[in-house]
């Protein structure tokens, strides 16, 4: 995929590596302030993960407030009917797939902590509030509350009919898997047909390690999202270290937008500095 319709290989003011929401993002900024530019992925059509998701997963907000197109994700097993599953993980991604699991099969959910879920009453329209608060407040310097402190899930639809049936109840994190299902340290064996891992994302960022941006803590230091070890690159969607919310649907979209006037204010001192 690319900025322009040429696809052969040239040299580009700005290159774009990931065709996900962050880089989609920054693509629609960087064509509107007319820069040129390109867009790399490693697969051959856009949307990053967005293109691997279940097909019923549900997003918490009006369309208004996921600006970004998205495709649904892949299927849970099909014909679950007298099976037994065992998903991990403590969020949003977790219990929706028990909730559609639990229902044609038996489940056993598996957190590292309790999970929490958000109020009812709580919906894509209040987080979008929230998050737009709190990055008002983190731009002035001020401390905000986090989505985070409310709770971890967002109380869909199906989650809480999962609820109401009884099908979220958490046990804590086993010690290991074996050929029949997982085993806690307790001696306690569940036997099991699949696992299903809802654990989150890490930045996939070895493609950088040649330039050993990485610090002690293995993080990457970043003024906003340049990186203070290489001025010219920035780091869309890398977690709160970005942004607020930036790895989100409307966080990406805004990262994306103050990046591109962070980089077209670099490309005009280069420019003016080599004269042209």
């Amino acid at each position: 995929m690319s900025g322009s319709p040429s696809a052969t290989a040239r040299a580009v003011d700005v290159l774009v590596i990931g065709g996900g929401q962050a880089g989609l993002a920054a693509g629609y900024h960087l064509r509107r302030a007319k820069i040129d530019f390109a867009i790399l992925d490693a697969q051959t059509q856009p949307g990053g993960a967005w293109r691997h998701a279940w097909p019923s997963l549900r997003l918490f907000s009006p369309a208004q407030y996921s600006s970004l197109p998205g495709r649904m994700m892949p299927s849970p097993p099909a014909g679950g009917d007298g099976k037994s599953v065992v998903i991990v993980g403590g969020a949003n991604s977790a219990a929706q797939i028990l909730a559609e699991i639990s229902t044609v099969a038996s489940t056993t959910w598996v957190t590292q902590r309790p999970p929490r879920l958000l109020p009812d009453e709580v919906d894509g329209r209040a987080l979008f509030d929230l998050a737009t608060r709190r990055h008002h407040a983190l731009q002035a310097g001020q401390s905000a509350t986090s989505i985070g402190d409310l709770g971890d899930i967002v109380a869909v639809p199906p989650v809480r009919d999962a609820r109401d049936r009884g099908a979220l109840k958490a046990q804590p994190m086993f010690s290991r898997v074996t050929a029949a299902g997982v085993t806690w340290r307790d001696g306690t064996t569940v036997a099991c047909d699949a696992i299903v891992w809802c654990t989150g994302f890490r930045p996939a960022l070895g493609h950088l390690a040649p330039l050993r941006l990485r610090a002690s803590d293995g993080l990457i230091p970043t003024d906003g999202t340049r990186t203070l070890g290489e001025p010219r690159l920035h780091l869309l969607g890398y977690g709160d270290w970005t942004g607020p919310a930036s790895a989100t649907l409307i966080g990406a979209g805004r990262t994306a937008k103050d990046t591109v006037a962070e980089v077209i204010r670099q490309l005009h001192v280069s420019g003016a500095a080599s004269g042209t």
